[in-house]
């Protein structure tokens, strides 16, 4: 059963992931070179933090190589983030990244071989109804908006696969193979990457000082805890619900990118109407789970 603890816990860690679209922008390297140090800082501050707790390295037989596929899939999902914020700006980014509940209400059920919540399918879609109302009166920005929500699809799929892992896996160890994945996908994406898409067709892997200091605190503070922390609730806490309460991470990184950057992160009336709908999406799930369930919010 999920405590109070627990949900000021799951928001917390989605503050956390609102201020990675900060520390993108203030990283100078180019988003694909940055993923390939956040995912390897990762995996080495994972690794001594499992040899030096009590969690084991060992994981069920047949589900080595699923977890570290999961893996591959948040480094595409990274890429599509940090690019989006790249070539938009974080606020675009962070937008895109909630249709994350609305791909989760069709796929957690279709993984899972269960029918499919009408409510939950409304929710996802009035995300997208505010989506709309943010685009369609300034809608600057198509190539990252779509970058944005490729973003969600791929951390939609994450959750509902480390919903399952975490079932049997501790999810440091879980947490510690997946960015081992994320690091291969983005290495081997790398050579692709060089010849198509690099400025000058160069790969930046020589990040400055303050890079360092940025790429550390998003990949031991945003990715280590946050990431680890976010499959631990994933015990106690529904996969949409986690998913719908992501929808918040725009509002926290929102906030956060108008106070970093200023004027370049504000944007018109319309972008924050459409917010408006997503935060009325995320607080009306315990009353409409609540009445069609007829209980208080389950820990499913």
């Amino acid at each position: 059963m999920a405590s109070t603890a627990d949900y000021f816990k799951l928001h917390f860690v989605i503050f956390l992931w609102g201020f990675t679209a900060v520390l993108g922008l203030l990283i100078s390297i180019p988003a694909v070179e940055m993923v390939l140090f956040r995912t390897f800082l990762a995996a080495v501050g994972l690794g001594a933090l499992i040899y030096f707790s009590s969690a084991s390295f060992k994981v069920p037989k047949g589900d080595l190589v699923k977890i570290i596929g999961t893996g591959f899939i948040v480094g595409i999902h990274w890429i599509a983030f940090f690019a989006s914020a790249k070539v938009s700006n974080a606020s675009v980014s962070l937008v895109g990244f909630a249709t994350g509940s609305l791909w989760t209400a069709f796929l957690d059920p279709l993984f899972g071989r269960k029918s499919i919540k009408g409510f939950e399918v409304i929710l996802g879609l009035v995300v997208v109804v505010g989506l709309y109302v943010i685009f369609s009166f300034d809608f600057r920005y198509p190539l990252g908006l779509a970058l944005g929500i490729a973003s969600g699809f791929t951390i939609a799929l994450f959750s509902i696969f480390n919903a399952r892992f975490v079932k049997k896996t501790h999810p440091y160890t879980i947490t510690f193979f997946e960015m081992i994945g994320a690091f291969l996908c983005t290495a081997l994406f790398l050579p692709l990457y060089k010849t198509t898409w690099a400025i000058d067709h160069e790969l930046q892997l020589i990040p400055s000082a303050s890079d360092w200091f940025y790429i550390a605190i998003l990949s031991l503070l945003c990715t280590v805890y946050a990431y680890s922390a976010s499959i631990e609730l994933l015990k106690r806490l529904s996969v949409f619900f986690v998913q719908l309460s992501m929808n918040l991470e725009p509002l926290y990184g929102i906030v956060m990118a108008v106070l970093v950057f200023g004027a370049s992160e504000k944007m018109q009336v319309s972008f924050y109407i459409g917010t408006a709908i997503i935060l009325c999406a995320v607080l009306s799930y315990p009353l409409l789970q609540n009445k069609v369930s007829g209980h208080r919010l389950p820990d499913q």
